[in-house]
C-alpha cells in the first residue's frame, strides 16, 4: 500500500470526485477525514471496512472558523494531515445578463474560497513535518472558460492561481500543490448532461469516470509525484485539446 500510515482530509467527499478519491486513499492505507456539508454514514463504513479510520465532519468549507475547527480535530484525531484533497464545489450557472450577485458569490465562497480556507488551515501542519500533499480540483471550464458559467468558471481559474501560488511558497519545505482539472465526469453535478449535444464534442466520446480521476488523485497524493508541483493536469477525453 502506498499511503500506509497517511493522513489525508478529503473535502466535497460525500459524493462524486470527492467521494471517490476518500475512498481510493483508503484503499491503498491511509487514514481519512471526510468533510461534507451534510453527514453521509455510506462512506465513512466504506473507509472502515478497508481497515482504516474514517472520521466525518459536517462542515461548510466556506466558512473560515468552521473549517478551521474541523482541520485541527481532525489533525488531534489521526495525529497529522500528510494530504489535503480540495473537491468540494457547487455550480448555479446562467448567462451573466442572468445570474445574480448570491448565484456568482455562493459559488466563489464555495469553489475558490472554501480551497483556500482548508489550506490555510492546513499550512502550518504541513511546515512543521516538512511534508505535504495537497491536491486541488479544478476544472477544464477554468482554463477555457464555458458560456453559463461565469462564476463557476472564475472559480476555478481562481484555483488554478491559488494552486500555483501555494506551490511556490511551499516548494522549498518539501511540499506538493497540484491541481487536477476534470471536463465532463459521471457525477450528480453532470447527471442532466448525458443526452447533452457536448458529448458529441468530446473527442473519447464518453464522460470520464470519478474513479479515474481518483486514480490520478492518488498519483499526486503519493510519492510517486514527489518532484512535481504547481502543474495543472487535464483528465477531460481531449476536450480542452
Amino acid at each position: 500500500m502506498i499511503l500506509e500510515g497517511k493522513k489525508a482530509i478529503v473535502t466535497g467527499g460525500r459524493s462524486g470526485i470527492g467521494r471517490a478519491a476518500a475512498l481510493k486513499l483508503a484503499s491503498e492505507g491511509a487514514d481519512v477525514a471526510v468533510f461534507g456539508r451534510t453527514y453521509d454514514e455510506s462512506v465513512i463504513k466504506e473507509i472502515q471496512d478497508m481497515g482504516r479510520n474514517a472520521y466525518f465532519y459536517e462542515v461548510d468549507v466556506a466558512s473560515f472558523d468552521a473549517v478551521k475547527e474541523a482541520v485541527d480535530d481532525a489533525a488531534a484525531k489521526m495525529g497529522s494531515i500528510d494530504i489535503l484533497v480540495n473537491s468540494a464545489g457547487i455550480t448555479k450557472d446562467g448567462l451573466i445578463a442572468m445570474m445574480n450577485e448570491d448565484a456568482f458569490d455562493q459559488v466563489i465562497d464555495i469553489n475558490l474560497k472554501g480551497t483556500f480556507n482548508t489550506i490555510k488551515h492546513c499550512y502550518r501542519y504541513f511546515i512543521k513535518q516538512k511534508s505535504g500533499k495537497i491536491v486541488n480540483i479544478t476544472s477544464v471550464s477554468g482554463l477555457t472558460g464555458n458560456a453559463g458559467q461565469a462564476n463557476y468558471s472564475a472559480s476555478k481559474a481562481g484555483v488554478v492561481g491559488l494552486t500555483k501560488t501555494v506551490a511556490k511558497e511551499l516548494a522549498g519545505r518539501g511540499i506538493c500543490c497540484n491541481a487536477i482539472a476534470p471536463g465532463f465526469i459521471e457525477t450528480p453535478m453532470t447527471e442532466n448532461l448525458k443526452e447533452s449535444p457536448l458529448m458529441k464534442s468530446i473527442p473519447m466520446k464518453r464522460m470520464g469516470k470519478p474513479e479515474e480521476v481518483a486514480e490520478l488523485v492518488l498519483f499526486l497524493a503519493s510519492d510517486r509525484a514527489s518532484y512535481i508541483t504547481g502543474e495543472v493536469i487535464r483528465i477531460d477525453g481531449g476536450i480542452a485539446m
